[in-house]
């Protein structure tokens, strides 16, 4: 029987005017350089789903069969939760062409652009949803790319048994060290397998250790390259890979966030409620405890809160 999450504990409180008038709960590991766990609240063993944040490792599946990308900006957007500004649909296009394809083979569902100054932009212009904008469109379209090359068919890419994501679950389970305790359908449609948080931790501290050159390597610097296509301009995770060097990070729904950085450990956290306001001051309070200090750190320290235009109050980390 698959162990259930037991969920998290008390992380960040929400204090407006003085007043604690709420809190997150959550679960958080933190691993040292050797990958060995120095701190930690909540439940890190048991599954969840990463989400997002399993996409560097989906990301070795298809290069590893056969995805025929040589400019690290592509493999980046093949990582990605990309925010839908016009470099991130243009790149999306240009790989779909270069497969003869257009946005009609995306299994992923239409949507409008998860960044809100491209949103704003797009229903500014009297547009609407489409498959290109929605945030993983890049993924979809390497994982078609993949099936090209590897001669799989296109139809059912997104399927569990399908060739593709047999290779990217095999992928996953090598890199967290962990089987898959539960496949679930992703907000894209693709499969999303069920691992721990301290597993999760430990791949992405394994892509930052991978040797140059190899595909792990490969995944992580292009990612750490290229930070603006991961995420957008304005991005958690972009701006965490600007703002401290050699830091590899990538965000998923539902309050995830994992980060790594060679030669001193890694973090993986999940607020159980989803929400996004908890998750960076979380994530800050844990990489203190590592060492890291940086200013865009500090900006994440606390998140404002806000009364008649002014602040008020803040989230900040209980942990």
């Amino acid at each position: 029987m698959t162990k259930t999450y037991e969920g998290g504990a008390p992380l960040a409180e929400v204090v407006r005017s003085g007043f604690v008038e709420g809190a997150h709960r959550g679960s958080v590991v933190v691993l040292d350089a050797a990958g060995v766990a120095v701190a930690s609240a909540g439940d890190v063993t048991s599954p969840i789903f990463p989400r997002s944040a399993s996409k560097p490792m989906q990301a070795i599946g298809m290069l590893r069969a056969g995805l025929p990308l040589t400019d690290p900006a592509d493999v980046a957007l093949v990582s990605a939760s990309h925010a839908g500004e016009d470099f991130h649909l243009a790149r999306v296009g240009a790989l779909l062409q270069r497969a003869g394809l257009d946005a009609s083979a995306l299994h992923c569902p239409p949507d409008l652009p998860v960044g809100v100054a491209a949103r704003e932009a797009v229903l500014r212009a009297g547009g609407g949803p489409n498959r290109v904008q929605m945030n993983c469109s890049g993924k979809h379209s390497g994982m078609l790319l993949t099936c090209e090359a590897a001669g799989w068919p296109l139809d059912g890419y997104w399927r569990p048994e399908h060739p593709l994501q047999q290779r990217l679950r095999a992928a996953i389970e090598e890199f967290t060290g962990e089987q898959a305790a539960a496949v679930g359908v992703d907000g894209c449609g693709a499969p999303v397998l069920a691992v721990s948080l301290t597993g999760l931790a430990g791949a992405f501290l394994r892509l930052v250790d991978a040797e140059p050159g190899s595909v792990p390597r490969t995944v992580a610097d292009a990612m750490r390259a290229y930070p603006e296509i991961v995420g957008g301009t304005q991005a958690d995770d972009t701006r965490l890979m600007r703002g401290v060097p050699g830091l590899l990070a990538k965000v998923g729904a539902e309050g995830v966030i994992v980060v790594a950085l060679p030669g001193v450990g890694a973090v993986a956290l999940k607020i159980d409620d989803g929400a996004d306001r908890a998750r960076m001051p979380v994530l800050v309070s844990a990489l203190r405890r590592l060492g890291v200090d940086a200013p865009v750190l500090t900006e994440y320290a606390e998140v404002p809160l806000f009364g008649g235009g002014v602040p008020v109050g803040a989230v900040r980390p209980l942990w």
